[in-house]
């Protein structure tokens, strides 16, 4: 873990050249690319695999970006999530990132899906995770092992795409089982996650494509917003040297800015240009630096 760690840093700080020419960058949407029964047989998919895979050192395979989104069993309860569990907005979502990475980025990037186990030996070779539909994360006792030694041990968790009141109280039930003496800590935006290579000025907040394209709202109205409002909240947990181990994007759906971005021109320029991709950027970069 400390070695694939360190390699991520060196990477990401060293070999990462971002100018905030977000156009330029992420080249206007790759709009109507991919569809969840044609996807492994898409030419222009598999050539952008192809292309990945050949850029990758052999002598330094593992030594490279990889998207790595947990597999856990879902609360059933619709207040959670409906239907969402944690390969929602795969494998669009996973594959346009890994690839926007490679492509706009000098970063060396895993090509392919990576779907892990909460397991200690899973864990153990990735040092950042994605989880989705976190507001449906049910952990066995032996996953809330695994996860609270992997993230005191140098890993990192994104818990995105859930919703208002009943989502966040589950999640937080389920997170303060593996952390019962850490308190999430909400974030302004004043915190250099916000900053690190793009400015934001103000707290990104991405929504279902679906709510947005038929009400044309930055958040998903069809839950509770009594406690928290339905605007975006970032937490973090902290170790005890006060290096954050858990990013809690609530009130945000970053896999659909990710999985839609050619779905509508508007909500490229509006989401997952400005904020889906520059956002994860800074992620990866401030959680690599600290």
């Amino acid at each position: 873990m400390a070695r694939r760690g360190a390699a991520l840093a060196g990477l990401l700080l060293v070999l990462l050249v971002l100018l905030f020419s977000a156009r330029a960058q992420f080249g206007g949407g790759r709009f109507g690319r991919f569809n969840r029964s044609s996807m492994i047989r898409d030419p222009e998919l598999l050539r952008e695999q192809d292309e990945m895979q050949k850029a990758l050192n052999p002598a330094f395979k593992d030594d490279v970006f990889t998207f790595a989104r947990l597999i856990f069993r879902p609360d059933r309860g619709y207040r959670y999530g409906g239907g969402r569990t944690w390969d929602d907005d795969s494998p669009e979502a996973d594959l346009n990132l890994i690839y926007r990475l490679y492509d706009v980025t000098s970063l060396k990037v895993r090509p392919g899906l990576n779907f892990i186990d909460i397991t200690t030996k899973d864990l153990a070779s990735h040092p950042f995770v994605y989880l989705a539909a976190s507001g449906r994360l049910l952990l066995s006792d032996e996953e809330v092992t695994a996860l609270r030694q992997y993230l005191l041990n140098g890993g990192f968790l994104m818990a995105d795409d859930f919703w208002g009141d009943d989502q966040w109280h589950h999640f937080y039930d389920q997170i303060k089982r593996v952390f019962p003496d850490r308190e999430p800590v909400e974030l302004t935006l004043d915190h250099p996650i916000f900053h690190t290579v793009y400015p934001f000025r103000q707290q990104p907040q991405i929504p279902s494509v679906g709510t947005y394209l038929q009400d044309g709202l930055s958040y998903d109205p069809a839950w509770p917003f009594h406690e928290r409002n339905h605007d975006p909240h970032y937490y973090a947990i902290y170790d005890d040297k006060q290096r954050m181990i858990v990013l809690i994007c609530h009130n945000n759906h970053y896999g659909d800015g990710w999985e839609h971005e050619g779905d509508d021109t508007s909500y490229f320029d509006k989401f997952s240009m400005p904020m889906g991709y520059p956002m994860l950027i800074n992620i990866l970069v401030y959680a690599s630096a600290h």
